[in-house]
């Protein structure tokens, strides 16, 4: 069980890093704001973070019954950071709690989900999230440098 609690470490130490930037906009309305070509915020990629964990970790391993409106991780605006806050502190228990519900039969075991044309592990499937998870955290630490001056 050491993959199973080493990826429960890694996915609550970055969805934290997530959470620190969110909180170190030192303007709130520079979290919503795009520039150029640049067109998600720090904002709707910290909603397509929490979305995308809730359903691929929380709905598909823990069977939480979380039903994703993707299109509403781009299109909401101007969240409180309070409210990102909550939700990222949330999506930390959810995923902490499946990840733990998974046996190691379970966590090596083949598995069919929508986004993969092929059936993966569950390992597989969760390395590849904490991946996505810290390319938009790149991507937020990044905007938030640019933007918020």
């Amino acid at each position: 069980m050491i993959l199973n609690q080493t990826l429960r470490t890694l996915f609550e130490r970055d969805i934290n890093k997530v959470k620190t930037e969110i909180e170190s906009y030192k303007n709130e309305e520079n979290l919503w704001k795009i520039e150029g070509k640049v067109l998600n915020s720090a904002g709707n990629l910290c909603l397509h973070l929490i979305g995308n964990l809730n359903h691929f970790i929380g709905a598909e391993i823990g069977k939480t019954g979380y039903i994703r409106e993707r299109e509403l991780e781009f299109s909401q605006k101007n969240i409180l950071r309070t409210e990102l806050i909550k939700k990222l502190e949330e999506v930390i228990k959810i995923v902490d709690d499946s990840i733990k519900s998974l046996s190691e039969e379970e966590l090596f075991a083949q598995t069919s989900v929508p986004k993969f044309t092929e059936k993966q592990t569950n390992a597989f499937l969760l390395l590849h999230l904490h991946a996505h998870l810290n390319y938009h955290l790149g991507q937020i630490n990044y905007h938030r440098r640019l933007l918020d001056k």
